[in-house]
């Protein structure tokens, strides 16, 4: 009799917790209802997979690229699964473009909660010291300056609202160079601080701001990494990792620094690496 009674109230506990987890897990799905992300550069790749994520969670997302055709496909994919997703084109170093990204977020849903700044070239492969001028200008317009002026829009709005939160998606390039890429390296570390400064002045806004810094992720953006297996391999030796990461495996970790969860969370710098930069 005892031991019935015993089983039955472990079995009552245990079906409480597993409620409650279950409950908890629907609860953290819907964690950005009603949200409003903008996402640059964000029709493949890394921030293809961010902008699934965030409209999974509950947000109403805007997708960008430079090219129309990418857009309609990255929006026609994601509405097939019954997500809030629309897109506009934007070349994040051009200003109309940027004004227009903004003003989309606006005239469809009056509000922007959320900015995943994500857009990143990289038209140089060399020693540094042949770096030309005209390098270095592109590199540091799109992967560090459009940020910037891309928050001089987006801020404004979140004030009104009081509050957003803000992603720039930088890279391990940032703490451990990679080889002949020296421009490209330094504009992600660059990120690292603008990061920072940004989220000094806007923590009294109620505006958080951090980094996300991948590692080796297979995206057609890294793909000089890993279309040679040799090269592949060589690559994965020397960070001491067993496999490149997904796209997906960084888009967790945007919806959680975008999500209440992270209310007290700004300023800092999350690897997704696989264990690289705890090796180097």
């Amino acid at each position: 009799m005892l031991r019935a009674l015993l089983q039955t109230c472990c079995f009552q506990k245990l079906t409480s917790v597993n409620m409650s987890y279950q409950a908890a897990s629907r609860s953290s799905q819907r964690l950005l209802q009603d949200k409003v992300a903008l996402v640059t550069a964000s029709t493949d790749g890394i921030g293809f997979a961010i902008a699934q994520r965030l409209a999974r969670d509950g947000a109403h997302v805007i997708v960008s690229s430079r090219k129309q055709q990418n857009v309609d496909r990255a929006v026609a994919t994601l509405q097939k699964e019954g997500l809030s997703v629309t897109g506009t084109v934007c070349h994040v170093a051009k200003a109309e473009d940027r004004k227009r990204l903004v003003a989309t977020a606006i005239d469809r849903h009056g509000r922007i909660d959320i900015l995943v700044s994500n857009a990143a070239v990289n038209p140089f492969f060399g020693s540094l010291v042949d770096a030309n001028e005209e390098v270095w200008d592109k590199i540091l317009n799109v992967n560090l300056k459009a940020t910037a002026l891309l928050m001089n829009l987006v801020v404004p709005e979140m004030e009104k609202q009081g509050g957003g939160s803000i992603v720039m998606v930088s890279s391990i390039a940032a703490y451990t160079p990679f080889h002949y890429l020296g421009p490209y390296n330094v504009s992600k570390t660059a990120l690292l601080s603008l990061a920072k400064n940004f989220a000094y002045e806007l923590e009294p806004k109620g505006i958080r701001v951090n980094c996300l810094a991948p590692g080796l992720i297979k995206t057609n953006f890294s793909s000089m990494f890993w279309e040679n297996k040799a090269y592949e391999t060589q690559i994965k030796n020397t960070l001491k990792i067993s496999r490149l990461g997904d796209p997906h495996e960084c888009a967790g970790i945007v919806s959680f620094l975008c999500s209440p969860d992270a209310s007290y969370i700004t300023g800092e710098t999350i690897v997704v690496a696989g264990g690289a930069h705890s090796r180097l």
